[in-house]
């Protein structure tokens, strides 16, 4: 293997790519926040009103 010169290693450029794993989870992360924010405005909004279950 050749070692690379100082020159040639500042040449070198890294990135990212976008996979279809990334997007899911990506996905899959936005719609389990959507979910808990739904949630909780759902909660706040049952408080408020106060039509909350009586326990037993």
């Amino acid at each position: 293997m050749k070692k690379l010169q100082e020159q040639e290693l500042r040449k070198i450029k890294g990135g990212i790519t976008l996979s279809g794993t990334l997007l899911n989870s990506f996905t899959s992360l936005l719609k389990v926040l959507l979910d808990a924010g739904r949630a909780l405005g759902s909660s706040i909004r049952r408080l408020d009103e106060n039509a909350i279950c009586p326990l037993k």
